[in-house]
């Protein structure tokens, strides 16, 4: 088995829309897969650039590898953060791709519901915040998925969820209510590897950001 040497950088990414949006930021900074990343099975892809290579996680999962640091840098959004709850690691750029909203829903026109109220959202962790500081009561219910089948089956009156364009809800009876964060991606750094590989992943960090910023 190969060493890796100390200054090799791991690169923890998602697929779907995160990854496309990434990819021709990264390829500005001459990290480009050797294949097709949509594509293939694989989880890790050398890539143009020697030392840096690229994994394929959940989405939910990239926080977690960068924190213990089984991967250097990571792009996850912000909702994922924000439940992860940012131990570990450094936020230093908004990389400003895969923008959406974290809101409540409910169904259209109807009013909501005074005293206790039962929320369904995979976001527990905002979800118990959110509520506690608007001063609401509210038992939070976990799905993974389908989240707009909890209000029209009455398993809850509100969910919490990711806004993009609002049709999903449309088409399933319910509007967006509050919104309770901006969402879009960010580029997170283990607080280990910043140090102790500052000169290899600050001249990456300046090159992103040069290229979020044209």
């Amino acid at each position: 088995m190969s060493v890796e040497p100390a200054t090799a950088i791991t690169i923890a990414l998602t697929k779907g829309r995160i990854l496309k949006e990434t990819l021709p930021l990264l390829a500005r900074a001459g990290i480009e897969p050797l294949e097709d990343m949509e594509a293939s099975r694989k989880l890790v892809f050398p890539t143009s650039k020697a030392g840096v290579r690229l994994l394929i996680l959940r989405g939910s999962d990239v926080p977690t590898y960068v924190q213990y640091g089984a991967a250097d840098i990571g792009v996850s959004g912000k909702d994922t953060l924000l439940e992860h709850g940012g131990e570990g690691f450094y936020e230093p750029l908004d990389l400003g791709i895969a923008q959406c909203r974290l809101m409540t829903a409910a169904a259209t026109g109807v009013a909501p519901r005074a005293g206790r109220i039962r929320v369904a959202t995979k976001y527990v962790n905002v979800a118990r915040r959110y509520y506690a500081e608007q001063g609401r009561q509210a038992d939070i219910i976990k799905l993974y998925g389908a989240m707009e089948l909890a209000p029209i089956m009455a398993l809850a009156d509100e969910i919490v969820d990711i806004v993009d364009t609002g049709n999903t809800l449309r088409a399933n009876g319910l509007e967006a209510r509050e919104t309770i964060a901006t969402i879009s991606s960010r580029l997170i750094v283990n607080r280990v590897a910043m140090k102790t590989k500052h000169s290899t992943i600050q001249p990456l960090l300046d090159q992103l950001a040069a290229a979020v910023a044209d």
